[in-house]
């Protein structure tokens, strides 16, 4: 849960360092406007309650994390609201006589009270225990109800200072220190650069101390503001927050009116450390163009700083005829808001229903805490590989904070059932010829920390690890690190393994810190011969490819694979193609300008990452994956999901399209015409190679051009041949047939005990002969070695 803080009446204690003694003396929030003043501000009728009817707001009312409008429903990201605390003046403590004057009677009653209080007690305990079970019952039947009149108390959306939504010409401030810590870098979660006095610092921080600053918002309508959800400077060098605040409403930014509490001037609680989010409600919602944060106290060995977000809705403003009406965000009419672990099964399963012939759920292992890991598969041909059909996979939720990841993967399924029913010729070709995979949560237990706490209170780091503490994402083998040791060690490099690198025994161990999370995705690696993939991210605005990890530990230093090339070609194809990437007039989300690199950046360019999900599956096995950071902020508001859909929407597909690319084939004997299973592909100046699949097919990314292919596999004959890579997203066939050695032969008929075909018994002789035969240096020649490529 989210703090929930309260407004109280405002009582003056100027000392030094501006510290404010506050009490309450109002027992309801209303707001009282002078409506005499020139321009009005308008609190709506409809929320001036008292503050039995504010509790709705509570963890158990319909704005709590279990309520129908919590986080990522209709409700947003309200936790709490503000309340004002009485403070008692006629009560009066017993004195020691009163407390000698008890009588016996009196104790008798109290005894009794007590028995009663028990057993009342006892039979709530009871009712809970029911409620429970039944509670456990319903969640397992899926079948619940929904909660009626879900639109009853909506609350206002994020304006959209995080999601970089609001301009920074809409932001302004009393003063600022410099310009790294002017008014746009007050945005909530916003990070700081590594360095303190750079252009991007992690805070607005006002100039002077005192009363009298402000950071300023123009939500450019009129607006009915209902909230402000306050942080402090993100910084390793600085410790700065706002501990109380007031805030100010205007139309016009010349005249201000100061939020209320009863009859006095409303005082929010702020910070009591830099980095988690606290929300402050108004007490009264209240319609407006412009709001003020007004800082009264602050750290007392800090300074004025604060990063905020803004609530409201816009209203509707007959005379706003410069500006359109709000956008609609996306057409596609698919569930656009956020899914908790009970309601993303609900989801999975009505896909499912909806497409039941091109769609499957399994599971791949469970969580720390025993939530399943749910994929849902998509393909004309559900729960089997095809021969010569690609696998792909989607993995979202990695860090359990990063919430759009989640979303965006769960409205793919929907969206591809959907598409495929009415016949879109694109969406039929893509789940005919591909087997599509969507993990749309890996981190289910660190998605519902972040999830209690609501899209906008659950700050930049809560549910980003598993219940453990384990980053996910440097919890996969390091196989970087043990590739370029042995190739160090090695008189041939050649000799060293490029892929397939085994996982080392420590990380084997029964005591290995290694989540059940990540070992349940390896084995679901290890099981399916996925080609190509993406691991969607949060917090940035970015593709990421291989290698993540470094070289000798250096914190940031491009490092390359074998596949560079095509590895930028895929992280190009997502990038060109979503919207919000390429706007060429989005600001930098934090402190650095992707788009001076086309927003795509190798991974360990950008920092180094050891043990990552995309380095150990291309080490580990045949498939090509990046990273795609998809948004400024990780856990965007329910509302901002269909512009987001609409961002990715297109990269989403285009990217999936890419597992056709390059060369595809069959490796079979000769004589069987069964498919070899482990065979190596090999692609000539190309220091990575791939291997077969277990019925002999095999798929290789490769850019346009012609290859020279060598295939061999143990046991035969190796054999090599040219294949040419079109322009065009179909795959080249480029399939092998692979002919046993001689001694190949002799071993599976002496195991079987069969007796030795007269052609093979001529081939060993001539073998023999070559072997025992020396050349001009006086080396015995090896028969394997000397035999030609067989290029049939």
């Amino acid at each position: 849960m989210a703090q929930t803080h309260n407004t109280h009446a405002e009582t003056h204690n100027n000392n030094n360092n501006n510290n404010t003694t506050t009490t309450t003396t109002t027992a309801h929030t209303y707001l009282i406007f002078n409506t005499s003043l020139s321009p009005t501000l308008t609190p709506t009728e409809s929320v001036s309650v008292d503050l039995q009817e504010t509790r709705t707001h509570g963890p158990d009312g319909p704005h709590g994390p279990d309520g129908p409008h919590g986080p990522g429903g209709a409700g947003g990201p309200t936790r709490g609201t503000p309340t004002a605390v009485t403070t008692p003046t006629s009560a009066k403590a017993p004195t020691g006589t009163d407390r000698e004057e008890t009588t016996a009677k009196d104790r008798e009653e109290t005894t009794e009270k007590k028995e009663e209080e028990k057993n009342r007690k006892e039979e709530t305990t009871e009712i809970k225990k029911k409620e429970k079970k039944n509670s456990k019952e319903e969640e397992e039947s899926d079948d619940d109800d929904e909660e009626e009149d879900e639109t009853k108390h909506l609350d206002c959306p994020p304006l959209g200072l995080e999601s970089l939504r609001v301009d920074d010409s809409q932001m302004q401030a009393s003063s600022y220190q410099r310009t790294g810590l002017g008014p746009h870098r007050g945005r909530l979660n916003i990070q700081s650069g590594i360095e303190d006095g750079d252009l991007y610092d992690g805070a607005w921080c006002a100039e002077f101390k005192d009363r009298h600053q402000w950071l300023e918002v123009d939500a450019i309508h009129l607006t009915r503001f209902t909230g402000v959800i306050l942080q402090g400077r993100n910084s390793i060098w600085s410790w700065d927050w706002v501990q109380t605040y007031k805030v100010q409403l205007s139309n016009d930014s010349i005249s201000w009116k100061t939020c209320m509490n009863g009859t006095q001037e409303a005082i929010f609680e702020g910070n009591q450390g830099p980095e988690t989010p606290v929300l402050g409600l108004l007490p009264v919602p209240t319609v407006a163009r412009f709001i003020r944060i007004n800082p009264q106290t602050w750290y007392s060995n800090g300074t004025i700083c604060l990063r905020a977000e803004i609530l409201g809705c816009r209203v509707h403003d007959p005379d706003d005829v410069f500006y359109p009406e709000e956008e609609q965000g996306s057409r596609d009419g698919l569930d656009f808001r956020h899914h908790n672990y009970k309601e993303m099964r609900k989801l999975m399963k009505s896909v499912t229903e909806e497409c039941p012939d091109i769609t499957r759920i399994y599971t791949i292992g469970k969580s720390y805490t025993g939530l399943k890991l749910y994929v849902m598969e998509i393909s004309d041909n559900p729960g089997k590989h095809e021969l010569g059909e690609p696998e792909f996979r989607y993995v979202a939720g990695m860090h359990g904070n990063e919430a759009l990841g989640r979303e965006l993967v769960l409205t793919l399924m929907q969206y591809l059932c959907r598409q495929y029913k009415k016949g879109n010729q694109r969406i039929v070709r893509l789940v005919k010829e591909t087997r599509i995979h969507l993990l749309p949560s890996m981190n289910p237990d660190g998605y519902e920390v972040a999830y209690e706490k609501g899209s906008e209170l659950a700050g930049w780091a809560d549910g980003r690890y598993s219940f453990e503490g384990i980053d996910l994402n440097h919890n996969f083998p390091d196989l970087n690190n043990i590739m370029w040791d042995s190739q160090e060690a090695a008189a041939d490099k050649s000799k060293v393994s490029n892929h397939y690198i085994p996982i080392p025994e420590y990380y084997t161990q029964e005591d290995a810190t290694v989540a059940p999370e990540t070992r349940a995705v390896i084995s679901w690696m290890q099981d399916i011969p996925f080609v190509l993939s993406a691991n969607l991210h949060g917090g940035e605005v970015v593709v990421t490819y291989p290698f993540d990890c470094t070289r000798d530990w250096a914190p940031q230093e491009d490092t390359p694979t074998a596949d560079n090339a095509f590895f930028r070609w895929l992280a190009t194809v997502y990038a060109s193609t979503n919207l919000m990437m390429v706007n060429p007039d989005r600001r930098i989300c934090h402190y650095e300008d992707f788009q001076s690199h086309n927003n795509i950046i190798n991974g360990g360019a950008w920092h180094t990452v050891p043990g990552s999900m995309n380095d150990f599956s291309y080490l580990h096995t045949n498939c090509f994956e990046v990273t795609v950071e998809l948004s400024c902020d990780k856990f965007p508001h329910a509302s901002e999901l269909p512009f987001e859909w609409e961002n990715n929407k297109e990269s989403l597909l285009v990217y999936m399209e890419q597992v056709h690319r390059g060369i595809k084939g069959v490796v079979r004997d000769k004589l069987t015409r069964k498919g070899i299973p482990d065979a190596i592909i090999k692609v000539e100046d190309h220091d990575h190679d791939i291997r077969s699949a277990a019925d002999g097919d095999y798929w290789r990314l490769l850019n346009p051009g012609e290859y020279k292919v060598v295939v061999w596999a143990e046991g035969y004959f190796p054999s090599m041949r040219r294949c040419n890579v079109g322009l065009e997203p179909h795959a080249t066939v480029c399939d092998f047939t692979l002919t046993k050695t001689p001694i190949q032969r002799l071993k599976e008929i002496r195991a079987k005990g069969g007796k030795i075909p007269q052609d093979l018994q001529l081939r060993l002789r001539a073998l023999r002969g070559r072997y025992n035969r020396v050349d001009d240096y006086g080396n015995t020649k090896n028969p394997l070695k000397t035999e030609k490529f067989d290029t049939s």
